[in-house]
């Protein structure tokens, strides 16, 4: 058995197992047009042409790349992003283990790995869901609702991966195909259950993050609140001081306590007392 792992799909020498391998011009077209391919399987003559989508989280962003597989009777090709540390480590292990596997064994093996590497990823959006919570209850932030608006993007891409992923494996346990023996059978249903699982797992996170968004918006509707009816409160017990100083600042005749030399000291008295019987009132009423 020969496993050939190509790090450039523009390499020449993929059209070289190409062309002793038969594989169809339109696979080797699908390798090279990187980042436009969704999950997918194709049944080509002897052999199984899959493309892969692993995922990482790089500089805090989901970061998705693409892992082709070809699958015949004595022989595996893999064309991989040399760039992705997850598929190198997944692809470094399975081929020390090459010698005991055969071709079918191999692919199933590469596919299970790439699952796996959706649980991680999944629980580390679950604990920045959790952490954005907190901060929107405590201290809600434009950064946060950004942050939350961030996550709910890189959720939405995970989805349509796993999605896609699930339907690729549905597909493989309802196909009759030499590379898919029956007694590999059980282990790709344990593939398709690690993959609605990690999908069940997004879909809780998508209502985290609604009951996270929720949560900032009343934060910041409550912060708001508090702001108006500290304003409000303030303008109520400073009307008596507008209200009596309007009246003295009129150029009218005849205002009681006018002429007084004290008339100064007992407006600002009758002021200040209005204000604290207002205070006072409102602090009666539970205002503040």
């Amino acid at each position: 058995m020969d496993w050939y792992n190509i790090r450039d799909p523009f390499d020449s020498k993929l059209d070289e197992l190409a062309s002793r391998y038969h594989l169809h011009p339109l696979h080797i077209e699908d390798c090279r047009s990187r980042g436009q391919q969704n999950a997918k399987v194709d049944f080509q003559g002897d052999y199984i042409f899959a493309v892969l989508k692993p995922v990482e989280i790089s500089s805090g962003e989901l970061r998705v790349t693409e892992l082709d597989v070809f699958a015949g009777p004595d022989y595996v090709i893999t064309v991989q992003d040399p760039t992705c540390k997850r598929s190198l480590e997944l692809l470094n292990t399975i081929e020390s283990q090459k010698n005991r596997l055969s071709p079918p064994e191999i692919f199933h093996h590469i596919f299970d790995g790439v699952v796996d590497i959706y649980l991680p990823v999944a629980d580390h959006l679950t604990e920045k869901i959790d952490g954005l919570e907190e901060e929107a209850l405590e201290c809600p932030q434009r950064s946060t609702i950004e942050s939350l608006f961030g996550i709910r993007r890189k959720l939405i891409d995970l989805r349509r991966i796993l999605a896609n992923s699930r339907d690729v494996v549905s597909h493989l346990l309802r196909t009759e195909h030499v590379l898919i023996p029956k007694e590999l059978l059980p282990f790709w249903r344990d593939v398709y259950d690690h993959v609605a699982r990690a999908l069940d797992s997004v879909e809780v996170q998508r209502d985290m993050i609604n009951g996270a968004t929720e949560l900032y918006l009343s934060a910041i509707s409550n912060q708001t609140n508090q702001v108006m009816k500290v304003l409000t409160i303030f303008g109520a017990i400073t009307t008596p001081a507008v209200v009596i100083t309007g009246v003295y600042g009129m150029n009218v005749k005849h205002i009681p306590l006018a002429e007084s030399p004290h008339s100064f000291g007992i407006v600002i008295g009758i002021v200040v007392v209005f204000s604290v019987l207002m205070l006072l009132w409102f602090r009666r009423l539970h205002w503040f």
